[in-house]
């Protein structure tokens, strides 16, 4: 199963600015947020969030089911790779529920945009 999204870094650094940690904790679980900052442990990085967003929302196209009742945001689960890559998972009730044994994701930013790609099998790759 393959889903994708796009969305404008600035559209995701309005929803920041506009509604702060409000908007933040309806997507992102506190260790997520955490990634979600640059160096300096101060600043948002807005360009990271907004690939976050695509992720979940590709990952929910992807299970042919949206963000809903179905799946909410947070049973999508993002961290980084050693080496810095994202890396996703469903919590482990979803992950059973919709029988995914491995999700790869790719996600990127340019000219303003974020981009991500998933590919979700019911089989290891």
């Amino acid at each position: 199963m393959i889903g994708i999204d796009l969305v404008s870094i600035s559209r995701i650094q309005s929803s920041c600015e506009r509604f702060g940690e409000r908007f933040l904790n309806r997507f992102l679980s506190p260790q997520e947020q955490k990634l979600c900052f640059k160096d300096d442990n101060i600043s948002l990085n807005f360009q990271r969030i907004a690939g976050f967003w695509t992720i979940k929302e590709a990952v929910s196209k992807a299970l042919g089911v949206g963000i809903g009742g179905e799946l909410g945001f947070l049973d999508i689960i993002i961290s980084k790779t050693p080496k810095g890559a994202s890396k996703v998972v469903l919590s482990e009730e979803k992950m059973q529920i919709f029988g995914v044994k491995q999700i790869a994701v790719s996600v990127t930013h340019d000219e303003g945009l974020a981009i991500a790609s998933v590919l979700i099998s019911k089989h290891s790759f």
